[in-house]
């Protein structure tokens, strides 16, 4: 949600800076802009809509001169989409320039307090309030001002900042939005995250809660709100650029649904060994994993339904009981916290706000947090007790894909290790299973091999209006991450509902055509869905039907049907997503959509 890209160095700027935003564009924005110093002044161009058009204005960055800058993505929360609410923000006589992600909850109060001086404000954000309150507070030392502000401003920010009178320096400023600095050899980097200065350098640093960032063309400094100097390692990044490029595909969303058979082995391989699970990183002897009374998987968007399928999972094989939360509702609804339980927190950036803010407040009451993570060195897999991390490497489609199946195998292998060690299940149970986790990379190849029968059936329903998914069980979490890949990237209005909850009221919208998807995996619950499926067939509905090979009775109810292959009735998540992946993607692809960068959406979501 929002990016920021920052450069001083030997180069000029306005063209790397472009390049980097154009790194961050799946974080989702409305509008863009860029601030270089020229030698005589700082020089802004901003401007509303994509990035292409802030490339257009200064031609590649050509027309800006000068070796250090500020850029800016802006994903609108105070404000309209506008070129004046765009970044980045002066101060009154535009020699202090400023971007930011992050949403500043006192902003009205400090706005007020700012125009009683005399201050006088063009647009409606947030952010602009902070480049007049560094005016009101900078008397030649920009560390001194920045500390200032620090001590006044509540909520969540990443700050790049310039001053005029301080040419040869860019400052960063980091409290609850991600914020990396870079470190090359044509110069020093600021950015929200790795992609945009890959192309650059490896070397990267984690900026971590209410640190300021000083960088000049050779160094690079760190401070915290006291002014004292920090000693800070940087991280070398190992996965390689062409990771976050397209590689002939032409879009990410594809791209990311063909590596998911690679994503999935990368996150088993290293746990499997010697048929049995070896999970390093979890942190918790044997004694401490029988003593678990209680876990809390706590999420957001699609991480969240991987934890509606892990509730089945962990429950049913480990017997643990399990509450399953969206991290935005779990902080503010007062949860009982108990002794012996353990709090997952699930997320691909590791940087999602509401999920952070779950994990600060369980950590608060003393309960053991375990990160599942894709990002290494993200915030919550800094701040958590341990991190378990998923390999599915940089996914930058806003539609997740590779990263959602790779959360799903951290939750098996999770429940499996805690159901071997709680002797809830036998060893022979345990081996088979294993063996099922070793065949899904190659399952889940030949299901993406079935993309045209699909995409043909995608193409009849281009201008459908709604469509709702059903299943019960593990099939209903199913259905959730189904619909939420459809609406997200087509906008076609989609539902998921327990399939059992169809008599309920919902049955009332099913009418003569209306597209329904129902997903059959669970065999001990086949025959209540199939019942569910005449049901909304009886009323007109044309019927998708994702179920198990074998299940040919099926074909007298349902219109079209994909077949899976046999896998352990915990694992089938993962192989029945991967058809309604395909089918959203070419639903939005036929109807003309940017499937990479859907509106109004943001790949990390940072702010509340």
């Amino acid at each position: 949600m929002c990016g920021i890209v920052g450069y001083i160095g030997e180069q000029q700027a306005a063209p790397i800076l472009l390049d980097g935003l154009s790194k961050l564009e799946y974080r989702g924005y409305d509008s863009a802009g860029i601030a270089v110093y020229n030698g005589t002044d700082i020089e802004m161009v901003k401007s509303m809509g994509r990035l292409k058009v802030l490339d257009e204005l200064t031609h590649g960055g050509s027309t800006l001169p000068g070796t250090a800058g500020i850029g800016h993505t802006r994903w609108a929360t105070h404000g309209s989409p506008s070129d004046i609410n765009a970044h980045p923000h002066f101060n009154r006589d535009g020699s202090i320039v400023v971007v930011h992600n992050g949403i500043i909850e006192n902003y009205l109060k400090l706005r007020k307090k700012l125009e009683n001086k005399g201050y006088e404000f063009v647009s409606e954000t947030d952010t602009e309030v902070i480049a007049h309150l560094l005016d009101y507070y900078y008397k030649g030392d920009p560390l001194e001002a920045i500390v200032k502000i620090m001590h006044r401003m509540e909520g969540s920010y990443a700050l790049g900042i310039m001053f005029q009178e301080h040419p040869k320096q860019v400052y960063a400023v980091r409290k609850d939005s991600p914020l990396i600095v870079g470190k090359s050899q044509v110069g020093n980097f600021i950015a929200s995250d790795v992609p945009a200065v890959l192309k650059y350098t490896r070397s990267v640093y984690f900026i971590e809660n209410e640190e300021i960032v000083r960088m000049t063309n050779d160094s690079v400094e760190f401070f915290n709100v006291d002014e004292e100097v920090l000693e800070k390692t940087p991280t070398t990044i190992e996965w390689d650029i062409s990771a976050a490029e397209k590689g002939g595909y032409e879009f990410f969303m594809l791209k990311e649904m063909y590596e998911q058979p690679k994503a999935v082995t990368d996150t088993l391989s290293p746990r499997l060994k010697d048929g049995d699970i070896i999970i390093e990183e979890l942190g918790m002897t044997d004694e401490e994993i029988r003593a678990i009374k209680k876990i809390y998987i706590i999420a957001c968007g699609s991480a969240y339904h991987t934890g509606v399928t892990a509730k089945y999972v962990f429950e049913g094989l480990a017997r643990i009981p399990v509450e399953v939360d969206l991290a935005s509702e779990f902080r503010y609804r007062n949860p009982i916290f108990e002794p012996n339980t353990l709090a997952v927190i699930v997320s691909q950036s590791g940087e999602t706000a509401d999920s952070l803010a779950a994990l600060r407040e369980a950590k608060s009451h003393g309960i053991k947090v375990l990160g599942i993570v894709n990002v290494v060195g993200s915030s919550i897999a800094r701040e958590a007790d341990n991190v378990m991390y998923t390999w599915a490497g940089p996914e930058i489609a806003v539609a997740t894909t590779k990263a959602y199946s790779t959360q799903l195998i951290a939750h098996y292998l999770l429940a499996m290790k805690f159901a071997k060690v709680r002797g809830e299940i036998s060893e022979d149970v345990f081996q088979e299973m294993i063996e099922d986790l070793k065949r899904l990379p190659a399952q889940i190849e030949l299901l993406l091999a079935n993309k045209e029968r699909i995409q043909r059936f995608a193409n009849r329903y281009l201008a459908t209006e709604h469509v709702f998914f059903i299943g019960r069980g593990i099939d209903y979490a199913i259905s959730m991450e189904g619909s939420l890949k459809l609406k997200e990237i087509s906008y076609i209005h989609s539902e998921a509902y327990a399939a059992g909850e169809l008599k309920h009221g919902t049955i009332s919208l099913i009418e003569e055509g209306t597209l329904v998807s129902a997903v059959l995996t669970q065999e001990e619950l086949y025959k209540k869905t199939l019942s569910n499926v005449q049901e909304v067939k009886t009323r007109g509905a044309f019927v998708l039907a994702v179920t198990n090979a074998g299940n040919i009775e099926i074909e007298k109810s349902a219109d079209y049907v994909i077949y899976l292959p046999k896998t352990n009735k915990y694992f089938a998540n993962s192989l029945a997503i991967i058809p309604l992946q395909l089918f959203s993607y070419y639903v939005s692809l036929g109807k003309g959509l940017d499937v990479d960068k859907p509106r109004n959406l943001a790949k990390s979501v940072t702010v509340e």
